[in-house]
């Protein structure tokens, strides 16, 4: 191959990585953006696993599993971990939930609560929030976003983040910057015409003691509109 037909390769390499990462990030052409509250319904756990859950995938699985223990769960699988709604009643797209300005208490307790209720997770209360500069990258994220094209539902949570025993993990999708490392998946989802929604979407953590664990969250509930 000449020297010319190589940098044409490589041009073409680069524009459809490009095209690539576009598809990612934007929305379907007729999406609409939906700005407001999505309320979350507590998690249940008679019999499979209803309303809004997490679950921790293991380094070697998949959405399907195998999945972590936590030995705080109410569920008799213990591998899920029901979620409540928190102060605000759910996830707000169109601006940001951040975490406070002391996001932890003295035992590690994490003290964010506006998206979900802070629940245990192995002793320790880990806590959401959505946060214009990502506590544990400090990168920038885009505005939560939520669109809808026809009955289904897209993304970009990257300001997703979660607090817990004094650390912080970004549990977004896409990461800030726009990538799905590893196991992290696009925001998915449905809503009908009432408003009743389900979104899921998996996060790989990236570095410290859960590095290549992956977040599983199903968020279900009913979109408002704006607020």
């Amino acid at each position: 191959m000449s020297i010319s037909a190589r940098a044409v390769a490589a041009r073409c390499a680069a524009a459809a990585a490009l095209a690539s990462a576009a598809l990612i990030a934007s929305p379907p052409a007729n999406a609409e953006g939906l700005n407001g509250l999505f309320s979350i319904a507590p998690g249940s756990c008679v019999g499979s696993p209803q309303g809004s859950y997490f679950r921790m995938i293991l380094p070697a699985g998949g959405e399907d599993g195998p999945f972590l223990g936590n030995s705080d769960s109410p569920c008799g699988d213990n591998t899920v971990t029901p979620l409540a709604p928190g102060t605000d009643g759910g996830l707000i797209t169109g601006k940001y939930q951040p975490q406070p300005a002391a996001p932890f208490a003295r035992n590690g307790d994490a003290t964010a609560g506006t998206v979900t209720r802070p629940v245990r997770f192995y002793g320790v209360l880990f806590a959401t929030s959505t946060n214009q500069t990502d506590p544990q990258t400090k990168e920038q994220t885009a505005l939560p976003v939520i669109n809808r094209d026809g009955n289904t539902l897209s993304g970009d949570l990257s300001a997703f983040a979660v607090t817990w025993n004094n650390q912080v993990f970004n549990q977004g999708a896409p990461k800030p910057g726009g990538d799905l490392p590893g196991h992290t998946t696009p925001v998915k989802g449905v809503i009908d015409t009432n408003g009743n929604y389900t979104l899921t979407w998996t996060s790989q953590i990236v570095s410290g003691p859960f590095d290549g664990f992956t977040g599983l969250w199903h968020l279900q509930g009913h979109f408002g509109g704006s607020r």
